[in-house]
């Protein structure tokens, strides 16, 4: 069986791939490589080029007419970066992701997993969030996701496709075999920019103390991302006992269930690591928020996904990954 991956040359999809390639399926994958990078598809069926592309598309199902299912992971996600140009991700994340359905109905898919964000929810107070919680997706990037489940949605209910979004919260970590990991050198996320700080020997910010939590720092929810692969590989398993005509379409959070406040996620690091990390505590910045985390009853009752890998596991990946990746991209 063959599973054509969108923006399988990034880190989601391309982790995605490799938990495929492990169960025995046949990742195809089509990346226009703006973000995603060749070097992760080396040992893959490939094709580069933009989902938008119609003839492309139907060239991968001509030659791949054994593809059963579509996870569609292409997309652009820097939050600062949609503020800048809201035109170009609603472009790229909603435009051209409504083009590419229509390329998959005339090939005759209607299975498609969708990647979506735990971004979408009105996540503000450090209250978990299930599926039916309110949505307040607070950047043109989260409400691209947002507006592209309700697309979907809607051609769902007109019996065109079938769509699981499966709503994913801040994955850390690495392939475990070293394949594939995150790409950007220098990532905006807290771990990320832990571990830089702790590279260069500065302390890292600690940025709001006064958050209604536990320690008063802000609460995300933290899921290695081999994980978040292993409930992909699920979900194409069980897709067709999950979506029917009556439900054609579904959301599915996908987080540890338990939150993660930004100084236990330090202590975390400090287990991981030989020299602790040093911190100082300052202002938040603006539009910082306590945030969220994720209830995952839904993913353990249709999926029984419940995630194996830990944090502490999730952060020594990260670093573990660090030389595999100097040495693997080219730039």
């Amino acid at each position: 069986m063959s599973v054509l991956i969108a923006g399988g040359a990034g880190y989601i999809g391309s982790t995605v791939a490799s938990a495929c390639l492990d169960q025995g399926m046949t990742p195809v994958i089509l990346d226009s490589l703006v973000r995603g990078r060749r070097e992760f598809t080396g040992d893959r069926i490939f094709y580069e080029g933009d989902i938008s592309d119609g003839a492309l598309v139907d060239r991968i199902f001509s030659e791949h007419p054994d593809i059963s299912a579509v996870v569609h992971c292409a997309a652009l996600i820097v939050v600062p970066e949609s503020v800048e140009d809201p035109i170009g991700y609603y472009e790229a994340n909603v435009a051209k992701s409504l083009a590419f359905v229509g390329h998959l109905r005339r090939n005759g898919c209607d299975r498609l997993i969708f990647s979506s964000s735990g971004s979408i929810y009105q996540a503000d107070d450090g209250s978990p969030v299930d599926e039916d919680s309110p949505l307040a997706p607070q950047s043109p990037y989260s409400r691209t996701k947002a507006v592209c489940e309700r697309m979907f949605a809607d051609i769902a209910a007109a019996r065109q496709m079938r769509v699981l979004s499966l709503r994913y919260f801040n994955p850390v970590g690495a392939d475990p075999k070293m394949r594939t990991g995150l790409q950007l050198k220098r990532p905006s996320h807290a771990l990320g920019k832990m571990i830089q700080a702790h590279r260069e020997g500065t302390a890292f910010p600690v940025t709001g103390t006064d958050y209604p939590t536990r320690d008063g720092t802000g609460i995300r929810d933290y899921v290695h991302v081999w994980d978040l692969a292993a409930a992909h590989v699920t979900a194409i398993g069980r897709f067709d006992s999950l979506l029917t005509e009556s439900e054609p379409s579904m959301a599915i959070n996908l987080g540890t269930g338990s939150g993660t406040t930004v100084r236990e996620l330090c202590a975390a690091f400090n287990q991981v690591v030989d020299t602790p990390l040093a911190t100082v505590d300052v202002e938040p910045r603006p539009g910082d928020v306590a945030g969220g985390y994720t209830k995952s009853d839904r993913a353990q009752r249709l999926l029984g996904w419940v995630p194996q890998l830990s944090l502490e596991e999730g952060i020594r990946s990260s670093l573990d990954w660090i030389p595999v990746r100097d040495a693997m991209l080219k730039d």
